[in-house]
């Protein structure tokens, strides 16, 4: 199985669609506003709560769990506790076409987790903030991309 690129720049610079899993409507949490400002920069953004599925934000209903997201899904933002993890792992295995990555946010971090869905092909970052990445690497919006 060919080994996807775990380079924070080179998957934001080409992720588009990004499934958003524990997405909030409080804009006080990194849930929610880390993924406004991303589609503010232009990804489209499938928010995954089951609490708020049916809810419509960013454009796009919320979804109740990973295997109603519609299409394929580039990236799946994780916002979920580590111990947490392990209960997503089938959720994500079963999605068609599988996701090329899974991205733990900032404290969260989980090696077996992380093995597991490389051993499907699927790259993994762990510990970083999107957000951050994004202003870090000073990437601009897709649309200014052209993309």
């Amino acid at each position: 199985m060919p080994q996807v690129s775990e380079n924070p720049r080179y998957i934001l610079e080409n992720a588009v669609t990004i499934a958003v899993l524990g997405a909030h409507d409080d804009p006080a949490r990194a849930s929610h506003y880390v993924p406004a400002y991303l589609h503010r920069m232009g990804y489209r953004i499938i928010p995954v709560n089951p609490m708020r599925a049916g809810e419509v934000w960013w454009g796009e209903v919320v979804r109740a769990d990973l295997s109603e997201c519609p299409g394929k899904i580039d990236l799946i933002d994780v916002f979920r506790r580590a111990d947490l993890l392990q209960a997503h792992l089938a959720e994500i295995l079963a999605m068609r076409p599988l996701p090329t990555w899974v991205w733990l946010q900032l404290g969260i971090r989980h090696d077996a987790f992380a093995a597991s869905l490389r051993a499907h092909g699927i790259g993994v970052v762990q510990d970083r903030c999107t957000l951050a990445d994004h202003q870090h690497f000073g990437l601009p919006s897709r649309s200014a991309r052209g993309t």
